[in-house]
């Protein structure tokens, strides 16, 4: 959704409250597409500070589903976002790349609310979710997830710099 700007930067000490819709069906990242169990509208302040100037203030309640990075089990990850933002247009899109400010959901004169809240979710996305602390993950072998149950699988694992002495001994192994 796209809010327009200029008609709030025309008057001032304006404030406008806008409830916006989330209108993502997915979060995309790397290849990888998670669905919203919830998306609440986006609460989005917008306050006329004068010369130019415009604070947007922002917050809504999300839900993710993710994968256990061990067993592979969905879990649903809740999200409150937070944003608070003052957007100077007296500076070029140049001057706000040197202050190294990352404005992209700024397009001329208006907001796209979907970039914001993207932005926002990959700021605060998880690098690694488990189901809980105790997870056992899957068996490298079979491939079962071992906290539903257990497998015969040999899990012995052997120092890798000793595979070339390992393997003296299997070759000339008496029968």
């Amino acid at each position: 959704m796209l809010i327009s700007l200029s008609e709030i930067m025309n008057t001032t000490d304006k404030v406008e409250n806008i409830s916006a819709p989330i209108e993502m069906d997915t979060f995309d990242f790397q290849g990888d597409s998670y669905e919203f169990v919830r998306k609440d509208p986006v609460d989005i302040t917008i306050t006329n500070l004068g010369d130019r100037k415009v604070m947007i203030e922002a917050s809504t309640k999300i839900s993710l589903t993710l994968n256990c990075g061990r067993c592979l089990k969905e879990i649903l990850h809740p999200m409150e976002i937070q944003f608070s933002k003052e957007i100077d247009f007296n500076l070029t899109g140049e001057e706000r790349a040197q202050n190294l400010d990352e404005t992209n959901y700024i397009v001329g004169y208006d907001l796209n609310v979907d970039t914001l809240i993207y932005d926002e979710i990959l700021i605060d996305f998880p690098m690694r979710l488990l189901c809980n602390e105790n997870c056992k993950g899957i068996c490298k072998n079979c491939g079962i997830n071992q906290n539903e149950g257990s497998c015969d699988c040999d899990t012995t694992e052997y120092d890798p710099r000793m595979a070339q002495i390992r393997d003296i001994f299997n070759n000339f192994k008496e029968v």
